[in-house]
């Protein structure tokens, strides 16, 4: 089975924050949520900062996860409402069918693969002094070239935009730049590789035309940088306003 979480974190609180701050330990703490070790299934997130006083954390799971600890270190114990919130993802799987359309959202890292980068960092001047190269993974960051990588690729992933008045309705609604290190092989987190990644985020309407490649697109995500909460597509039912955070209640 698979699952879709929503889990609620407090900025206030120093536990949240430093989670908030680096992908890497967030990522960390989201792999303790699995009971099954080692880990061998794919675990997509995605965390939305949009509200000033409380982080959304949405995680997808192929096994059924426990995130108390999430809610202990980072969220409201004590909180009457629910913190955490699992649900079953195979009714959403159901409903992807042909000619569907859903509202959609996705946080991904375009990227292209290249043997001559502009500016090429120490690690992958390494990679391409290599025996038979294969290129590297360089940003692309500019929205214009953001938006023609999502739209170079959504029908490898089973879906089409919809058209509105002749135009793709799809927009980007966040970009970042976020930079932080990797923890060592001794565990200093502040003597490991940095870390800089470009992301966007995408919002717009889409239909099904092929539903195998979609469902696998939902499953396993879509783009590059998955550990660090890109590539997460989330769908939602369509309105006449597209929801811009779907969440496990739109269903």
């Amino acid at each position: 089975m698979t699952y879709l979480s929503r889990v609620w974190l407090n900025p206030l609180r120093t536990g949240a924050q430093a989670l908030l701050r680096n992908p890497q330990r967030l990522h960390a703490a989201v792999l303790g949520g699995i009971a099954r070790q080692p880990i061998d299934e794919r675990v997509l997130w995605r965390l939305e900062t949009a509200q000033p006083h409380r982080a959304e954390l949405l995680i997808l799971t192929e096994s059924r996860p426990s995130w108390e600890h999430l809610v202990e270190q980072a969220g409201w114990p004590g909180a009457e409402d629910p913190q955490a919130l699992v649900r079953d993802y195979q009714p959403l799987l159901d409903r992807v069918q042909a000619g569907r359309e859903f509202a959609f959202r996705l946080r991904a890292n375009p990227v292209a693969a290249t043997r001559q980068p502009a500016s090429p960092s120490v690690a992958q001047k390494e990679r391409l002094a290599a025996p038979r190269p294969r290129g590297v993974r360089v940003a692309h960051r500019t929205a214009g070239h953001q938006l023609t990588w999502l739209t170079d690729r959504i029908e490898r992933w089973g879906f089409t935009f919809l058209d509105a008045e002749g135009h793709p309705t799809v927009h980007l609604s966040a970009r970042e730049r976020l930079t932080f290190r990797k923890r060592s092989s001794d565990g200093d987190k502040s003597k490991g590789p940095q870390v800089v990644l470009s992301t966007a985020t995408f919002d717009g309407a889409l239909r099904v035309i092929d539903p195998d490649l979609a469902r696998r697109t939902l499953l396993h995500g879509a783009g590059a940088a998955k550990a660090y909460g890109c590539g997460l597509l989330t769908l939602a039912p369509l309105t006449s306003t597209p929801p811009s955070r779907p969440t496990p209640e739109a269903h």
